[in-house]
């Protein structure tokens, strides 16, 4: 039987943060919980509603956000507010497949227009990764807002 899985991300700025990523995938902020949302409705300001209805203190509700698929197909990412700044190389990166089915300059071209859009999300590029192959169709690596190091594939 399989798993469901959600990515946990650790970081200092957890709304900027799940907002960022909510703007590269495609997904969105859920409503908070026994809240319905109209269509045209923010969610994030439903949170502040809610969060400030339960008694949460305004310096805490930036504490932990949460992003998920709206087809339900894709795994709900988790942003959790720590104290510390990252440090170090992540041992576990998100791959945004940008291209697939694409091959070459097809691939490559349509790649470094996802990076362009990406940068002005806030990301940034690392370096380009030509074709390779068999092994490697070329990638790009860039990093989020808070420096954890992703692909663009």
């Amino acid at each position: 039987m399989s798993r469901h899985i959600q990515v946990t991300f650790d970081a200092s700025d957890p709304r900027a943060l799940s907002s960022f990523w909510r703007d590269v995938l495609g997904y969105v902020h859920p409503a908070p919980p026994g809240v319905d949302l109209p269509k045209d409705a923010d969610p994030l300001t439903a949170w502040d509603d809610f969060l400030a209805r339960v008694g949460m203190p305004e310096e805490q509700r930036n504490r932990a956000s949460a992003i998920e698929d709206p087809d339900g197909h894709g795994p709900r990412l988790f942003f959790q507010q720590v104290p510390e700044d990252k440090v170090a190389k992540n041992r576990v990166h998100l791959d945004v497949r940008s291209a697939p089915g694409l091959e070459g300059e097809e691939r490559m071209a349509a790649l470094e227009v996802e990076c362009e859009r990406l940068l002005a999300l806030g990301a940034t590029r690392v370096r380009r990764y030509e074709p390779d192959p068999p092994m490697s169709a070329g990638f790009i690596v860039m990093t989020d807002p808070e420096g954890n190091e992703f692909c663009l594939d």
